[in-house]
């Protein structure tokens, strides 16, 4: 199965490369966007799924309005990781929300609209009372959470206090989405991920959050499995692969382009599981897709130590910024609290920080919009808690901080 990524608007557009770096701001007034400044018409992407042979795939590739085509993929929950120097017993509540400078900020996350793609939600979880949640089941299993993933990830983003304990960084979030796009196993689809994408965009979502991976050893064995030879399989899971990074590249090109019109959105994945510094220091692995896609906001997970924060021996390299991901106590399935270790954890506490400066760059009356919040996001982080012996590619920009009041 292949999917297809359409702009229906580009016939009435000029069909220009994509751009190195994001578009510059339009004017705004105080009245919001002038969506004339930066192009006639915002992209209007369309997917499609379609079976397709080699002679489908060149003549599709002349239709002007196909900005990508790509072989399906499975994708895979990035499971937590128990970690043998860590007790879950020693957790510290909040440690995280404080570390990020969440629980000291003049901003909630009030009026800004959060969506968290994952393995669904318990919508009866006291930690949401409050909260509208506007929920897409892309999995076919039902909103609800038998995994827990998805619960304990909304918990540490726009969670309430639960038992007396803080669980949430953006709190004055009222307004959420919840796309399950992983079923009770925790496997999905890049089908079901890209739609839960678009869903998400064309819903306003302003920040984005999703701690998945896209699995290609998974598709190798699923190539062999139906009958292909080995060394086949592998190269054509490589070029599935590659194309799914290009249709990932091509949606984040057009959510940048709908910024002059809706304001757009900011997307934050973990980095992933991979590595295992634990076992040999050179053991890393790189961040890939989603994480690795132009214009994510990669998330790698940090620990307490004792020469302060240290890069979690399972947190993969090369992201973009870096947050709490060891100890992370949240909402768990069913009622109540657990702690979870894993770059999961770290990259809804950078969404909750998101939201946090949409709400900052608003009361500063300067432009709201993805650009401008994500500048701000990359340009707070500080590596001064960070133990100096952690390697720059490691931690990336260093981790993130909140917006402690307003912003001129």
């Amino acid at each position: 199965m292949f999917i297809i990524l359409r702009d229906e608007n580009a016939p009435r557009r000029s069909r220009l490369p994509r751009p190195v770096s994001p578009p510059a701001a339009p004017n705004f007034g105080t009245a919001g966007f002038d969506a004339g400044t930066m192009a006639d018409a915002p992209p209007a992407p369309k997917l499609e799924s379609a079976e397709l042979n080699a002679r489908d795939l060149r003549e599709i590739s002349r239709d002007p309005t196909v900005t990508a085509v790509a072989r399906g993929m499975p994708t895979r929950l990035i499971e937590p990781q128990p970690l043998d120097e860590v007790r879950s017993e020693d957790a510290e509540p909040s440690w995280g929300i404080a570390a990020v400078g969440a629980e000291s900020s003049g901003f909630t996350g009030a009026g800004v609209r959060v969506a968290v793609l994952d393995t669904g939600i318990d919508t009866g979880h006291p930690a949401f009372d409050g909260v509208t949640l506007k929920t897409r089941d892309f999995a076919g299993s039902g909103i609800e959470d038998a995994n827990g993933h998805g619960t304990h990830c909304a918990g540490t983003v726009f969670g309430r206090d639960v038992e007396g304990t803080r669980i949430g960084v953006a709190r004055g979030v009222t307004d959420a989405l919840i796309g399950k796009v992983l079923g009770d196993d925790g496997s999905g689809s890049s089908d079901m991920l890209f739609r839960a994408i678009k869903w998400a965009s064309d819903e306003q979502a302003q920040v984005i959050s999703m701690s998945l991976g896209f699995d290609f050893p998974g598709l190798v064995e699923e190539l062999i499995g139906q009958g292909w030879p080995e060394i086949l399989a592998g190269s054509a899971a490589l070029e599935a692969y590659r194309m799914n990074l290009r249709m990932f590249d091509a949606l984040m090109d057009m959510l940048r382009a709908q910024a002059a019109f809706s304001g757009g959105t900011v997307v934050c994945a973990a980095a992933g599981n991979e590595s295992r510094r634990n076992i040999d220091p050179n053991f890393e692995v790189s961040a890939s897709l989603p994480a690795a896609a132009f214009g994510v906001v990669s998330v790698g997970a940090l620990g307490q130590g004792a020469g302060g924060l240290t890069i979690a021996s399972f947190s993969n390299s090369n992201p973009t910024v870096s947050a709490p991901g060891v100890n992370v106590i949240s909402a768990a399935t069913g009622g109540g609290l657990r702690p979870l270790n894993g770059t999961s954890m770290a990259c809804p506490h950078v969404a909750g920080i998101a939201a946090l400066w949409w709400e900052a760059q608003r009361a500063s009356g300067s432009p709201a919009f993805a650009g401008a919040v994500q500048a701000r996001l990359m340009a707070s982080c500080t590596t001064a808690p960070i133990d100096p012996a952690t390697d720059g590619l490691d931690r990336g920009q260093g981790l993130v901080q909140a917006p402690a009041m307003a912003i001129g």
